[in-house]
This record gives structure tokens, C-alpha cells and sequence, in this order.
């Protein structure tokens, strides 16, 4: 029995290099060196000014959502590992009669061998899986990068916000002074004092809702890398650079790479692939057995007092597709892979409207900044200025001072209406275009223009 089995265990020897599992070096080493969700969570910004290069950092480093994606990405490893595993061999033994002059034994290895190219298939409808994963996760970095960069521009229009608003105060408490003391010289009602204390008492109230913003601006920016109590002072940026709109041949380069048609694209090849997986497998596989027998002696060739004999086993076993031919599996293979294809074409259709909405946002707000900056800032902030020097002169009334005061400081706020509304529509097209953009020439901090903070003392007197 000894000398029977050896070719076997040879056989059996031989059989584990061909579906043994590789190690997974790139997991091990992922596992090895990333961060835990967790460990990202208590990441804390340094105390002190926050720079856009510096908030990008935190959140890519901290952002739960982001650490899914790249564990989605791991995955696909696996999948692919395991799509291009050969099918395991079977070891049967099957004993007939439990007396043992009367006893067979039969030890079998089966082998199945697919055909079709099935394995090819998964292993192609495994990559395009994995390629999915790897734009998920640049669509994540994108939507997460467009997201940093919106929220740190609210931050810094909300800083300028305020700022503009304690200048409105400042200029509402000069003008309640000067009020005063010109009813106090007799030279006009004290209706004109009770105004200005009305008009005061209002800016202070904008004020209060200006903080208000800040703090839930700063609060929405500190949340993307789990901090609920932001430590960071102010931000610095450049909130009057406004972003570049795309020229057409570029946008058109861009919007062929853009994330969400790749995923479609993609997902259309790995349909294609499945499809390729359920047409294989209407060829049915074979499996190949190799064995020994051992019988005992027939009385012919001895009787009972004969030796045993041994006899080798050979089997091929085909199955024979007559019920099931996995019609209906690549049937709705064919429609998935269809359904893809209609999928990419909605995509794109989606993808140029929501381009061509945010590259209209951006156009428009750029012109009302440009505008605003160009023509109204400056003849608002002289007009103000004449109209101050002409009450304290006597020859305009408080309430005319008051208006250009007020029209000063309306003009200035759209203008950080509209700044804002440039930067959210430029973070909207680098989202949608999974691109860098020009974020970092805009992290470069630079004074207001035309924007006049410190003329609350012309009116002190």
C-alpha cells in the first residue's frame, strides 16, 4: 500500500504552487504605515494664523471619509488577488466493505480546469474594480479639496466681514459724537443725536451677527479634520485675488479626466468584462482525476489466502449544459452593461451643465467684484468722505452723512458677497474637474483694495 500511494503524495506535493496565495506586501504595508481613522480624528491645528496650504494638510490628513475610500481602494487588492486564484484540487477516499480481506480502497486527486477564459474574465472584471476605486478616491481628494478651500474663504470673508462691520462701528460712534457736539453747541436738533444713536445701535447689531458668522464659518473649516473647538486665530489669504476662469480648450482637456466620467467610463469596461465572466461560463469546465485502487485478490488468481492487487484510476468528468446554460446571468449581464453605458451618457450631460453653471457663477462674480472695485468702491468711499467733511462743516444734514455712510459700507460688503461667490463657484469647477486649480497662488495673503477701514477718525471731533 505504501509503494501505491507514493505517486500520489508526489502529485499532491506538486499541486499547492499553483493556487497557494501570494503574500499581500502592498496591504501589510498600508496596514504598517496609515493613520487610523481614529488617531486622524484628534488632529489639532496649531494655535495661530491658519494658511490655506495649512487647512488642505489637516483635512486630507484627518477626514474620515477620505480613509474609507482608501480602505475601498485596499480591497479591490484583495479582489484581485483572489479573482486570479486557480480552483482548489479535491482529495477523495472512499472505502467499500468494512472487512478487511473483503475491504477496497480507493484514494482519487481531482483537479477542475477551467475553460473559456473565465479566470482571464475575473481577473479583467476584477482591475477595472479596482481602477473604480482609485478614481472614488481622487473624486474624494477633490470634493474634500474643494471643500477646504470654499470653507477658508468663507472663514476670510467672514474675517472681512467683521472687519468691515467694526469699522462701521467705529464710524456710527464718531459720527453719535459729533452729533452731540453740535447739539450741544445749539447748531442743530437733538432729533439729529437720537439718529445717529438709532443708527449705532443697528450697526452693532450687524456686528454681533458678523462674529456670529465668523465663529460658525471657523467652526464648518475645523470639523473637516474633527476639531469642534477651532485653535487656529484668523486665516491668511488673499481675499481679493480673484480665481481665473477657464479658457474653453482647456476646460474641454479637463473635463475628459474629470472624476465622475471616469468612474462612468470605467464602470462601463467593467460591465463589459462581467458580461465577457457570464459568457464564459456557459462553457462548461472539466475535471481531471488521477487515483489508485486496491482490491483484494480474486480467488482465480489465489483465493482468500491471495495477496492484494493495486489498479490505477484515471476520470474526466464534464458537465453537461442541458438545463442550465447561465442564459439568464448573461442576459442580465448585457443589460447592466447597457445601463452603464447610459449611465456614462447622463454623466456627461450632468458634468457639461454643472460646468457650464459654475463657469457662468464664476464669470458673473468676477465681474461684479472687478466692477464693484473698480467704480463703486471709490466713488462710495469719496463720496462718504465729502459728505462727512460737509457735516461737520454745517453744510450737509446728519442724516445725508449718515446715508453716504451707509452706502459706503453696502457697497463694500457686496463687494465680499461677490468675492465669496467667486471662490465658491471656483471650488465648485475644481470639484467637478478633480484638478489642483490655482489654490495655492491665492494663499498668498494681500491688503484690500480700494476698501477704506481707518477713516472713522476724519469724523472725531
Amino acid at each position: 500500500m505504501r509503494t501505491l500511494f507514493v505517486p500520489l503524495a508526489v502529485l499532491a506535493l506538486a499541486v499547492p504552487p499553483v493556487f497557494a496565495e501570494p503574500s499581500l506586501p502592498a496591504q501589510q504595508a498600508a496596514a504598517g504605515t496609515s493613520i487610523s481613522s481614529s488617531q486622524a480624528a484628534a488632529s489639532l491645528e496649531p494655535a495661530g494664523p491658519l494658511t490655506l496650504r495649512g487647512a488642505l494638510a489637516l483635512a486630507f490628513q484627518a477626514d474620515p471619509g477620505l480613509f474609507a475610500a482608501r480602505r475601498e481602494r485596499e480591497a479591490t487588492d484583495g479582489a484581485l488577488l483572489q479573482a486570479g486564484a486557480w480552483p482548489n484540487p479535491t482529495l477523495d477516499v472512499t472505502l467499500e466493505d468494512t472487512r478487511r480481506d473483503n475491504r477496497t480502497t480507493t484514494v482519487q486527486l481531482s483537479q477542475p480546469i477551467e475553460l473559456g477564459g473565465k479566470r482571464a474574465a475575473r481577473v479583467s472584471a476584477a482591475e477595472r474594480a479596482r481602477d473604480q476605486a482609485e478614481a472614488a478616491l481622487a473624486a474624494k481628494r477633490a470634493d474634500l479639496r474643494a471643500t477646504a478651500i470654499t470653507l477658508f474663504f468663507e472663514v476670510l470673508s467672514a474675517q472681512e466681514r467683521l472687519r468691515l462691520a467694526q469699522d462701521s462701528v467705529g464710524l456710527a460712534q464718531a459720527a453719535t459724537r459729533a452729533a452731540a457736539n453740535r447739539v450741544a453747541a445749539g447748531k442743530v436738533s437733538p432729533l439729529e443725536e437720537t439718529r445717529s444713536r438709532v443708527a449705532e445701535a443697528g450697526i452693532r447689531v450687524e456686528l454681533m451677527q458678523a462674529e456670529g458668522t465668523l465663529r460658525t464659518a471657523r467652526q464648518q473649516l475645523a470639523a473637516l479634520w474633527g476639531n469642534p473647538a477651532p485653535r487656529f486665530t484668523q486665516v491668511d489669504g488673499a481675499v481679493d485675488s480673484l480665481p481665473q476662469p477657464l479658457g474653453e480648450q482647456e476646460l474641454a482637456l479637463r473635463r475628459a479626466e474629470a472624476p465622475a466620467l471616469r468612474q462612468a467610463r470605467l464602470e462601463v469596461e467593467r460591465r463589459r468584462a462581467l458580461s465577457e465572466l457570464e459568457r464564459a461560463r456557459r462553457i462548461p469546465d472539466v475535471t481531471v482525476s488521477l487515483g489508485a485502487k486496491r482490491v483484494p485478490a480474486s480467488e482465480a488468481e489465489g483465493g482468500a489466502g491471495g495477496s492484494r492487487r493495486d489498479q490505477v484510476v484515471l476520470g474526466l468528468s464534464v458537465p453537461l449544459p442541458i438545463f442550465d446554460t447561465n442564459r439568464g446571468n448573461l442576459a442580465e449581464a448585457l443589460s447592466r452593461e447597457e445601463k452603464a453605458r447610459d449611465e456614462l451618457a447622463a454623466a456627461e450631460l450632468q458634468l457639461g451643465a454643472d460646468l457650464a453653471q459654475a463657469s457662468e457663477r464664476l464669470r458673473s462674480a468676477r465681474a461684479t467684484a472687478q466692477t464693484l472695485q473698480r467704480d463703486a468702491l471709490p466713488g462710495a468711499a469719496e463720496a462718504w468722505r465729502a459728505a462727512t467733511k460737509g457735516f461737520e462743516l454745517g453744510k450737509f444734514s446728519f442724516l445725508e452723512a449718515l446715508d453716504a455712510q451707509r452706502t459706503l459700507f453696502q457697497v463694500r460688503a457686496q463687494y465680499l458677497l461677490a468675492l465669496a461667490e467667486a471662490h465658491r463657484a471656483a471650488g465648485e469647477l475644481d470639484r467637478l474637474l478633480g484638478t489642483e486649480g490655482l489654490a495655492d497662488d491665492l494663499a498668498t495673503p494681500a491688503p484690500m483694495a480700494t476698501t477704506p477701514s481707518s477713516a472713522s477718525s476724519a469724523v472725531t471731533r
